[in-house]
């Protein structure tokens, strides 16, 4: 049986735009490279200034990380990531 990677849940905040976005990712370092390089399209590339990581969280499998992904980006998990807005 294939071994899952570890995860990584995690909550981006750009300060210039005051915008936040979450995923998930085996490689977080590699990801956030990727959301500031304007590389990883959709959402993040659509504005201007660099992301930084204000929430991560490691979890065991995929299926774990996206359960979790779902409960942050509802009212109550958003509610909570803009509480580690830093400032």
């Amino acid at each position: 049986m294939k071994k899952e990677s570890v995860y990584f849940v995690y909550a981006l905040y750009n300060p210039i735009c005051d915008k936040i976005y979450i995923g998930q990712t085996v490689n977080l370092d590699e990801r956030l490279k990727l959301h500031n390089q304007k590389i990883f399209r959709g959402y993040t590339s659509n504005f201007e200034g660099s992301w930084v990581v204000i929430y991560k969280e490691e979890v065991n499998s995929r299926q774990e990380a996206l359960k979790r992904e779902k409960q942050l980006k509802s009212f109550r998990g958003r509610e909570f990531v803009k509480q580690l807005i830093p400032g």
